[in-house]
């Protein structure tokens, strides 16, 4: 028994995100699904820093920061800078810190 009407189903058909879309999606918002990687992400949200700067804010190891910098990579998450022998890592885009302080609002 169906009980959408067809003017609803075209109207949902239109919004649904296709199934690329909604992998993609899924990929994306795995990304913000581990710990250590959101503090990673919030710490460069704040400014730019450098692996061992991120190390020393966010209490971890270096190959730990380096390992989820690579997975943000990766994912378009996180852009580098090489300045000298220095890489600085800050957000690829200012729209992902909004979706990090959208789930804040949201969950805290």
């Amino acid at each position: 028994m169906k009980i959408i009407d067809g003017a609803s189903k075209k109207e949902i058909l239109y919004y649904l995100p296709n199934v690329e879309t909604a992998e993609n999606l899924s990929r994306f918002f795995a990304t913000f699904a581990d710990g250590t990687r959101l503090r990673v992400i919030s710490a460069i949200a704040i400014k730019k820093l450098c692996v061992s700067d991120i190390a020393e804010v966010c209490g971890l190891n270096q190959t730990t920061v380096s390992h989820q910098l690579k997975i943000l990579r990766s994912e378009g998450i996180v852009k580098a800078d090489r300045q000298g022998k220095i890489v600085f890592y800050s957000l690829k885009d200012p729209k992902i810190n909004e979706v990090l302080l959208f789930g804040v609002e949201y969950c805290c």
